[in-house]
This record gives structure tokens, C-alpha cells and sequence, in this order.
């Protein structure tokens, strides 16, 4: 199915949705089951052919009959284990260091009264990760037939961020996805729709591997995009009902911060602090402060940057889109009556109360390590990466560009694009540009970057030669050159000059 097909029959379901919940809810259920009918109803047709097959050559007594039989046999129980092992794949358990309860004991807290409240599962298991989130993953041991474990997953930066109420409103909201009004069939909808995205893309990567596998996938091709948008828009409806519940435990207006400062600081944290940090790497050897270890202080020191109108407007006017389960966040304050409002800076953050004394600054360090673990060789290989290539930049830069070799002014051009503005790099394109002995379709590729980033429409010309004269380039040329016609002349004549350049098969 096509994105714009599925994008229709979304839109459709969601108008079923909101018209009548709890009919849609049943439809939904309905389709769950019938996809576990087919499956069962599967191995029982393969076992039942097998243990017939199996009888009329016991039966048979015929020796060339039992022959073909067991071979016939033998392939049918390859099939069977495909199935079974469809059927019992496990996924990974989430990763993360675990809580309890002498660590965190407000936070458990928490949790009990949300059990005693809301009379739902019990969370066997709290971990911190590094990530600026909150979840809820339930965990199958034994494939579809279950022996689910219940995981509360909280990142370090989400608790160092937050105030306790609003950690309580999340906590509430997440939770709620176990135990809400929907009640145990959407959580059944929910850990179904997690294992059979998971079934389905590992029967796509073994699609070659048996006959079976392939046909599932050709069946699975058929039904996935109507399951995939009926489950889509329930756990869309969930995600209401859980706000909810969390606006029932912590109060309109902690979850209304919540979602507004969830957004605005995750997204600030993913475009400002972290690249902020691997910049360091350009100029030092070893970062200046460890990440996890300065976050609470970066929040705080810059709340003026990340908590502003233009930000929040911008996050205001973003619709929701089929990337993300979750409403967008006007929607989600709309469902809650409650307005846009920028939170308040952060006195004491969640961490600080529902934390015991020391444990904030232990997981910070714990993080610090295994962070640095993972980024040290890379942060150190960047560092002399940009030594070496200032000082080359310095050695080429001091000679003239008429006396530069062909791969001398590349190598210059390539360098100059990497660490410098990008018009930097045009003099010794020109001049690459005059040398006999082209086409040079790199050389062609960097112009016509340095021209599209000036907005001359010249530039896309330089781009087609470059992919028309290195297939390796295609890609990158033909996507710089589309995006700048996009935006420039729109899009019937960004893909009337994409389909000059590319194969007809490829789409834009």
C-alpha cells in the first residue's frame, strides 16, 4: 500500500474513532484475533497434514510409499519450525540500569499507589536510561504465547528536567497504558502490534530463506497496512485516555507543563545540547565536562533558550503525522481544555525528590562512563581528523591556487566545504573547474553545492553532470538538487529536472 493510500485510510479510521470509540476498540480486537487465527489455524493445518501423511505411510506398508512420505515429512517440518519460530521469537529486553527500591524509594512509592489506585500490573522492573524520555515496555519471554514482564523505562535527563509533579503526571500517563478504561484488551492490542511489527520484519529479511517464509510475507503485504492503521489509530486513542489518567492523578495543569516542556526541552536537548557537546571534539582531545554530569545545570542556565514563544508557537503549529503513535501537542491540550502556556523554570527537579540522597549524582557518573565508553575512540579520532585536515587546509591555503595539482585543489575544495563556510571552497573549484583533462564530477558535485547554497539555480546544472558522470553521486546530487527546486519553483519542477537525472524506477 502507498504512503498517500495509507495516509487516506488513517484519516478514514480516525473519523470511526472519534464517531464511536468503543466500536472501533471491538473492530480492532476483532482484526487482533483473526490475525492470531491465522496463524494457529496455520500450524494446526501443517501438523494435522504432517500427522496424515505420516498415518497413510505407516498405513501404506510400501516401502517407496514411506520413502516419499518421510521426505514430504521432512519439508513439512521445516515448515512447522518456520512457524513456531515466527510464533516464539523473542524480542530483546530494553536495556537500561535498574532501579530499586532503597535507590528511588519516593518514585516506587509512586508506583504503589498508582497499583492501588488504578488496580493494574505490577512493574517488575525500573531502568534509567540516558535518553530524555518515559515509557512503559512489556516484555514477551515466550514469543505470542506471552510470559510478559513489565518494564518502566526513565531517562536520567526526564527526571533532571522535570519537576515531581510533572514526573508524577508521566508516570501516570504511561501506566495508564496497562490499566486505563481500555482495559486489558488494548494492552493485549498494544504488546500484539509491538510483536507482529517485529514478526514481519524478520520474516521480510528471511523472505528468501524458504519457500514458506516468502508466502507469509506476500500475505502479510496484503494485511499489514490495515492492521498497521487500525492498531495505529487505536494506540493514537489510547494515548488520549492515558492524559487522561495522568490529568486525574497529578491535575490539569502539571500535565499540561509536562507535555509542553517534554517537547520543547526534548527537542532542544536533540538539536542544541547534544551537538553542542560533539563540537567539543574539534578542539579538545577530552570533553570539557561529562554530559549527564553538566545536563542539570545546562537545563537550568539555559531555560531562556529552550522555554520560548517562538519555540512554542512553532511546536503548536506542528500537526500530527504517521510517524508517531502520539497526538500532536495541540491536539493533546485541546483534549485536556487547557492552553499553551511556557513552563516554569525547574527549583528542585524530579531527581533531586524522588531519588535518594547521592543516587542522582552516582547515576550521573555511571552514565558519564558508560557514555564516554561507547564515544571515546570516536571523540579522539574526530579530534585529530580536524587537526590534520586545519593544518592541510593551512599548507594549501599558503600556495597559490594556479599551482595546485587536480586531486591538491579537490582535496582543498573537499576541506574547505568540511570546516569552513561554504563559499570558502569556490575559488579553488573555479580554478579545478578551468583545468583540461574533465569531466571531474566530484569537483562538478562541490560547485554545485557552493551555488545552490547562494541560490543560483546554475547550481543544479553542476549537480546533473555530477551524477550523469559518476553513478556513485547520483544520490547525493540528485536529492540536493530536488530539495533546492522544491523550495525554490515547486514541486512539479523539482521532479520534472529529478526525472533528468534519475532512472524512472527510482522515486523522489
Amino acid at each position: 500500500m502507498e504512503y498517500k493510500a495509507f495516509e487516506h485510510l488513517v484519516r478514514r479510521l480516525e473519523l470511526d474513532s472519534n464517531a464511536s470509540p468503543a466500536a472501533f476498540r471491538r473492530k480492532v480486537f476483532a482484526i487482533g484475533l483473526a490475525a492470531y487465527v491465522i496463524l494457529f489455524g496455520l500450524l494446526a493445518g501443517l501438523l494435522a497434514l504432517f500427522v496424515m501423511l505420516m498415518q497413510w505411510a505407516v498405513e501404506s506398508h510400501r516401502a517407496f510409499v514411506m520413502v516419499k512420505a518421510g521426505l514430504a515429512g521432512l519439508f513439512l517440518l521445516s515448515l512447522i519450525f518456520v512457524v513456531l519460530r515466527v510464533m516464539l521469537m523473542r524480542l530483546d529486553p530494553p536495556l537500561g540500569r535498574e532501579l530499586v527500591r532503597d535507590e528511588a524509594p519516593k518514585l516506587f512509592d509512586i508506583l504503589d499507589k498508582l497499583y492501588g489506585k488504578l488496580k493494574g500490573p505490577h512493574i517488575q522492573h525500573v531502568l534509567v536510561t540516558d535518553e530524555y524520555n518515559a515509557a512503559i515496555v512489556q516484555h514477551a519471554r515466550f514469543g505470542i504465547f506471552g510470559g510478559y514482564r513489565n518494564y518502566l523505562l526513565v531517562g536520567l535527563p526526564f527526571l533532571l528536567g522535570s519537576t515531581p509533579k510533572e514526573m508524577l503526571s508521566v508516570l501516570a500517563h504511561e501506566y495508564g497504558h496497562l490499566c486505563g478504561d481500555h482495559g486489558k484488551g488494548a494492552t493485549r492490542i498494544y504488546r500484539q502490534r509491538r510483536l507482529f511489527v517485529a514478526m514481519y520484519q524478520h520474516l521480510e529479511n528471511t523472505a528468501d530463506e524458504n519457500v514458506l517464509s516468502a508466502a507469509i510475507v506476500r500475505a502479510l503485504k496484503r494485511f499489514f497496512p490495515y492492521y498497521s492503521a487500525y492498531t495505529f489509530v487505536l494506540s493514537r486513542q489510547e494515548e488520549y485516555e492515558a492524559d487522561l489518567i495522568a490529568v486525574d492523578m497529578a491535575g490539569h495543569t502539571a500535565t499540561s507543563q509536562m507535555l509542553i516542556r517534554a517537547r520543547l526541552l526534548g527537542d532542544w536537548i536533540a538539536r542544541d545540547f547534544w551537538p553542542s557537546m560533539y563540537e567539543n571534539a574539534d578542539r579538545l582531545e577530552k570533553p570539557p565536562f561529562m554530559p549527564f554530569s553538566s545536563m542539570r545545570m545546562a537545563i537550568k542556565v539555559n531555560y531562556d533558550e529552550w522555554a520560548t514563544k517562538n519555540a512554542l508557537d512553532a511546536a503548536w503549529t506542528k500537526r500530527s503525522d504517521l510517524d508517531d503513535t502520539h497526538p500532536c501537542l495541540r491536539e493533546r491540550l485541546d483534549a485536556i481544555d487547557m492552553a499553551p502556556v511556557l513552563p516554569p523554570p525547574v527549583d528542585a527537579c524530579a531527581a533531586d525528590v524522588m531519588l535518594a540522597s547521592g543516587v542522582g549524582k552516582k547515576l550521573e557518573a555511571e552514565l558519564d562512563q558508560d557514555w564516554w565508553e561507547v564515544n571515546s575512540r570516536g571523540w579522539v579520532h574526530r579530534f585529530r581528523h580536524v587537526q590534520n585536515s586545519r593544518g592541510r587546509i593551512g599548507e594549501l591555503s599558503a600556495m597559490p591556487l594556479a599551482k595546485l595539482s587536480v586531486q591538491d585543489l579537490l582535496e582543498l575544495a573537499s576541506l574547505k566545504l568540511e570546516f569552513e563556510e561554504t563559499v570558502s571552497a569556490k575559488p579553488a573549484l573555479v580554478e579545478l573547474m578551468k583545468r583540461s583533462g574533465g569531466p571531474y564530477p566530484r569537483a562538478s558535485l562541490m560547485y554545485g553545492r557552493v551555488l545552490v547554497a547562494e541560490g543560483d539555480r546554475r547550481g543544479v546544472d553542476h549537480l546533473r553532470e555530477a551524477a550523469l558522470n559518476e553513478p556513485r553521486l547520483l544520490e547525493e546530487a540528485a536529492q540536493r538538487g530536488y530539495q533546492f527546486l522544491l523550495e525554490r519553483d515547486g514541486e512539479a519542477v523539482a521532479k520534472r529536472w529529478w526525472g533528468s537525472v534519475v532512472p524512472q524506477d527510482e522515486p523522489a
